[in-house]
């Protein structure tokens, strides 16, 4: 009886081992479909879509569209982009931002385009690039914006006839150049208010985030032990630092708008 049990599952294995050689052989004919990269780089059609990596175009004059507005800077959830400008002097005797750095941490990012779809001049966009394996994650921090780069200027309006003058009010001032003066001045006035507005808002914001870190910051302290707490701290830390760089920079820019319309 054991002898039979014994010879019977012998013959069941070789079946079995008989089985799974047969598709092992079958599938070693069989035309391959997988892909052989890194070999098939030339072959390989990546769509056009395809969001790999942020870069900012330049032109033949080493020219790109960034203002330094840092719009994208605030839209970013992960704190991936660092915008750094500076306050220059123009040939005509006004002051205009200037983009000096434009970091980008590849490795934070999170491939939302709420930087691209958010800038005003449509000056980064996202390339189909997709090998960005490194051993060094510093070498995922880039700077965007070329060496000696610079904006690229705006062509220049051509000439608009001027109109007749209107004429004469009571007191000898055109009255067409007096309503248009005034207009542009209640135009500036009403855009300074709102970025005024905008402004102590933000700052707001700004207050009510720092206190909010200040008290997880207080809570982990006391609970050091507590890993929710300690990321909550952090969490509330980085929001509280991006709601201040954006009060700062409403801030400027209302500042400058109030002066403006001076």
């Amino acid at each position: 009886m054991a002898n039979t049990s014994y010879f019977a599952g012998l013959i069941g294995g070789i079946k079995s081992l008989c089985n799974g050689l047969s598709v092992t052989f079958r599938e070693l004919w069989t035309p391959k479909i997988t892909e052989r990269y890194p070999e098939n780089r030339k072959e390989n059609n990546i769509p056009e879509r395809f969001r790999g990596t942020l870069v900012m175009p330049h032109n033949e004059k080493n020219e790109h569209k960034c203002i330094g507005c840092g719009i994208c800077q605030m839209q970013c959830p992960n704190g991936t982009i660092k915008v750094v400008t500076e306050m220059v002097e123009t040939a005509d005797g006004k002051k205009k931002k200037q983009l000096v750095r434009y970091e980008y941490d590849h490795g934070c990012c999170m491939y939302c385009m709420l930087c691209t779809r958010a800038c005003p001049q449509g000056a980064i966009e996202f390339e189909n690039e997709y090998e960005s394996a490194v051993f060094d994650r510093k070498a995922l921090i880039k700077v965007l914006n070329k060496p000696g780069s610079k904006c690229e200027e705006k062509p220049a309006r051509p000439a608009v006839a001027k109109p007749a003058t209107a004429p004469a009010a009571a007191n000898g001032t055109p009255a067409t150049a007096n309503a248009n003066a005034a207009a542009g001045n209640a135009e500036a006035k009403a855009k300074a208010e709102k970025l005024v507005a905008a402004a102590k808002k933000a700052q707001e914001n700004a207050v009510a985030a720092r206190a909010a870190a200040d008290e997880a910051k207080a809570a982990a302290e006391a609970n050091p032990d507590d890993a929710a707490l300690q990321q909550a701290m952090t969490e509330a830390e980085a929001k509280a630092v991006k709601l201040e760089t954006a009060a700062k920079t409403f801030a400027q820019k209302a500042a400058e708008a109030v002066e403006a319309a001076k």
